[in-house]
């Protein structure tokens, strides 16, 4: 009990001081690196990005939660920005990535409030898969979004069976207008 007061205490302390030094302490009481961060720093080190993507921390302090912003270069969402959260936790790397899109977009494999349907953040998800797998797994679904694996089950209806339809519905959606009775973020 003693211990948890001079720790407070300690904390406390250090706010008047410095309040970075007391979130990374509040964050972190001991001192001690884990696992999940250990990880986190090798797979942030490693990341191979291609042109398309780019990685923003906020808080360059804390590397488990940070922004990914994507512009395919290619295919039927060419042009756009999309901007994507990600939360890792404390049990990376065993639990994957909690990924969302910040916009309300007409993908078939991203809902409308921004779940991202991907299969190595659920069932296939691995140890071994690193930030990097994920990243790249995130652009595929740009440059080839899949009617199979649907959470948007209308916009996978129309791409399955007219492309060139779901072309259109891309590019106006991209562009913040209404598809289906639904309105879009501008992307453009």
């Amino acid at each position: 009990m003693l211990k948890i007061r001079q720790l407070q205490k300690q904390r406390q302390e250090q706010a008047k001081q410095s309040p970075e030094a007391a979130a990374s302490s509040a964050a972190n009481p001991l001192g001690k690196v884990s696992a999940a961060q250990i990880r986190l720093q090798k797979d942030v080190t490693e990341l191979e990005l291609p042109s398309t993507v780019k990685i923003e921390f906020p808080n360059p302090q804390d590397l488990f939660n940070f922004k990914i912003l994507i512009r395919p270069a290619e295919g039927y969402y060419n042009g756009g920005v999309f901007h994507f959260t990600v939360e890792i936790g404390d049990n990376f790397p065993i639990d994957p990535p909690k990924i969302k899109c910040t916009q309300k977009i007409y993908h078939p494999n991203i809902d409308l409030e921004g779940n991202v349907c991907l299969n190595i953040l659920r069932e296939d998800w691995s140890p071994v898969l690193s930030l990097n797998s994920v990243i790249s797994g995130l652009n595929f679904l740009f440059l080839e979004p899949n009617p199979n694996d649907p959470l948007n089950k209308a916009a996978a209806n129309v791409l399955a069976k007219n492309t060139a339809t779901f072309a259109r519905n891309v590019r106006s959606a991209m562009r913040g207008s209404t598809v289906d009775y639904e309105t879009y973020d501008r992307v453009v």
